[in-house]
């Protein structure tokens, strides 16, 4: 992630995620550890007009390949590859509707050491107002296979699958539907400012949301989706001290 206090994201997470850091060679950013697995790592914006954000980063075996498939799939390329020394080569894009991501081709580094475990990453959405053309895009330039999701709206469909346009997503080979999916695309409906951004929204799993939740605001954060329950866990929507959103979602098999 992004921020303009890397020390004090380190505090905050460590405090709610139990995170350990280890500083980046001299550069100014820092790897998380959960149980001494990687899971994350923090930046400091080296451009003060840069958001406070989390980014996600997709895999690919040819990002020389996949860079030119966003731009042929109506997308836009921030950053052209470039090489992190022989950790591998990343490239920023955005989607049809202005989301932005990350691509990665790994060397020594390959990605999560840790995840769908308490205190790791374990899910990660866009919010569009242009689904039809978002997903389209992510099936063409990274393969996903996707599972429409159509259930009642309730009063949090703004930030959970439970809204009446969600679509699962799948990787290249495998069985599309929830047992396989990695992530999604959520619909961002007309009860927010027109003026609101796409975004991706990423997930880290805890073993307990309310007291989760609870500590984000106890370190300074805040919760701006109380705790619900959804269909595979229960979750809040939340923002750091810095202002970056996230989501931590208890999963079913640890509700008590």
């Amino acid at each position: 992630m992004q921020l303009s206090d890397l020390e004090a994201g380190k505090r905050f997470y460590g405090g709610l995620f139990g995170w350990t850091f280890r500083a980046g060679d001299g550069l100014p950013f820092a790897d998380a550890f959960s149980d001494g697995r990687l899971v994350a790592a923090l930046a400091a914006k080296q451009d003060g007009r840069m958001p406070t954000a989390w980014g996600v980063y997709f895999s690919t075996d040819d990002i020389t390949t996949t860079v030119a498939l966003v731009r042929e799939a109506g997308g836009q390329v921030i950053t052209d590859p470039v090489r992190a020394g022989r950790a591998g080569v990343l490239a920023l894009a955005a989607d049809p509707g202005g989301a932005v991501f990350g691509l990665w081709q790994a060397g020594d580094r390959s990605g999560f050491e840790k995840q769908n475990e308490p205190g790791s990453f374990c899910w990660t959405e866009v919010h569009t107002r242009r689904p039809k053309a978002v997903d389209a895009f992510y099936e063409r330039v990274l393969g996903f296979a996707g599972t429409d999701i159509a259930e009642p709206a309730d009063e949090h469909a703004e930030t959970a699958e439970s809204g009446v346009d969600f679509r699962m997503w799948s990787p290249p080979g495998t069985e599309p539907g929830p047992d396989t999916a990695v992530g999604g695309r959520s619909l961002i409906t007309d009860a927010f400012p027109a003026e609101m951004p796409s975004y991706f929204l990423t997930y880290f799993a805890v073993a307990d949301c309310d007291r989760a939740a609870e500590t984000v605001v106890r370190l300074g954060g805040r919760v701006t989706a109380p705790p619900f329950d959804i269909p595979y866990g229960r979750m809040a929507v939340v923002q750091d001290d810095q202002g970056a959103a996230f989501a931590v979602l208890q999963p079913t098999e640890l509700l008590p």
